[in-house]
């Protein structure tokens, strides 16, 4: 009889796991998720800033995964595991299993700050990119109605709390679109004011990456406007007001998220199953702690036994394709009475894009480092190829064409859904 596999999860380690079993007979594959799509994460900010559609960094699951017999898409959310009966409970009914796989990511932290939970705005998931356009452009409205110089100036002032990344994108794009394209849609604006800040509690931008890599992006971040305010701790976003641990504050009507992210913990899971970041501990093989047939892999996870990486690995891509990858093999391994082969991550680099033109570039092996354009056309290469299908890739290369040619793009609509209930 076939193995009957669930996955909870249908991000990047979720759909290469599911990919990799898909058409093997010797199993059943339920893929779970909360949304009928995979997206791609690292382009989010994209979509928040009005520079790609929503299509073209989603795709369907269904269709995906058409014309595999083996597979199966549930639509709902995890509530509770019942890891002795082989059976996790979903918002949509049961599902028994023979092996379960968490591929569920990770949320955002906001370390308890309650205000800032409330009215900062995240970059997780779709729905945030989404409310985040929409609050921005409804920001840059009101702006341009206000006769209030002041409040003016906190309409247009954005704050962005987080070095990484996300921050440092985010950051860069908006500060293009400062220049390039607020003054012609909303001339009123000109002289207003308003500031863009990159804030974060480590000493540098990009802690990962290396000092040069740091250096160049806090430079070219600082000369296109943007201000980086590095050794600061966010304490509470109250009263359209950033306050800061050392006694600082910033008004803005403003915040985005980019600071952390946390595991999520799930009914049924043993405690000590828990480790750093609420991550779920994992050997070798990515099997969970002290638990029979359970797995778990990407940013969900944390494995100490990688020789190259004994404190866990970063929570990237790369690792929870990689994860995915290593797992179904094991299981393939396991279904033909085969050993499982422990799973060692490759470090293929890392970057990120600053603006139009600008970017970082780092080759683990040979160890390289790039920066400018030739390091903004790698970055341009590989979001390119990562996407899920050639159609996401065709519909993203078009409209970066467009924005890079004419420096716009046509794409900053505020669209809310109407709240009734069918």
């Amino acid at each position: 009889m076939p193995k009957k596999i669930v996955i909870i999860g249908g991000g990047f380690a979720g759909v290469n796991l599911a990919k990799k079993l898909a058409g093997n007979e010797s199993f059943d594959i339920t893929l779970v998720d909360k949304n009928n799509y995979n997206f791609f994460p690292p382009l989010l900010y994209q979509v928040a800033t009005g520079y790609l559609e929503t299509s073209n960094i989603t795709y369907p699951l269904r269709k995906l995964f058409r014309g595999k017999k083996n597979f199966m898409f549930r639509l709902g959310e995890l509530q509770e595991v019942l890891p002795a009966q082989k059976t996790v409970i979903l918002s949509t009914g049961p599902i028994t299993y023979d092996y379960l796989v968490f591929a569920t990511g990770c949320e955002t932290n906001y370390f308890g700050m309650e205000n800032v939970e409330k009215y900062a705005i995240p970059m997780k998931t779709v729905s945030d990119a989404l409310q985040m356009r929409n609050t921005l452009l409804e920001r840059l409205e009101e702006a341009s109605r206000s006769t209030d110089p002041a409040e003016r100036k906190k309409l247009l002032t954005v704050v962005v709390a987080g070095g990484g990344p996300t921050g440092v994108e985010i950051s860069g794009m908006f500060a293009e679109m400062r220049r390039t394209i607020l003054s012609k849609d909303y001339p009123e604006l000109k002289g207003a004011g308003g500031e863009i800040y990159l804030v974060d509690g480590l000493k540098s931008v990009l802690a990962p990456m290396s000092e040069k890599s740091q250096q160049y992006t806090y430079d070219t971040l600082t000369k296109m406007g943007v201000k980086v305010k590095l050794n600061v701790m966010v304490k509470d976003f109250v009263d359209d007001t950033v306050h800061f641990a050392d006694g600082t504050t910033i008004a803005a009507k403003s915040m985005i998220w980019a600071a952390g992210v946390t595991a999520i913990v799930f009914k049924g899971m043993p405690k000590e199953a828990y480790g750093k970041g609420k991550r779920l501990q994992v050997g070798e093989l990515n099997q969970v702690q002290g638990l029979q047939d359970i797995y778990a892999i990407g940013d969900t996870c944390i494995q100490l036994t990688d020789p190259g990486f004994p404190q866990g690995h970063p929570q990237l891509a790369q690792v929870a394709l990689q994860q995915g990858d290593n797992l179904g093999k094991n299981l393939i391994r396991i279904a033909r009475n085969e050993s499982p082969k422990p799973f060692n991550y490759v470090d293929k680099g890392t970057m990120a894009i600053i603006g139009r033109n600008k970017a970082v570039t780092e080759l683990p092996k040979p160890k390289l480092f790039f920066h400018g354009f030739i390091a903004w056309i790698m970055w341009l290469f590989i979001h390119l190829i990562s996407l899920i299908n050639s159609g996401n890739r065709i519909k993203t290369l078009y409209n970066w064409m467009i924005a890079y040619f004419t420096k716009d793009q046509s794409l900053r609509m505020i669209v809310r859904p109407a709240s009734k209930n069918l």
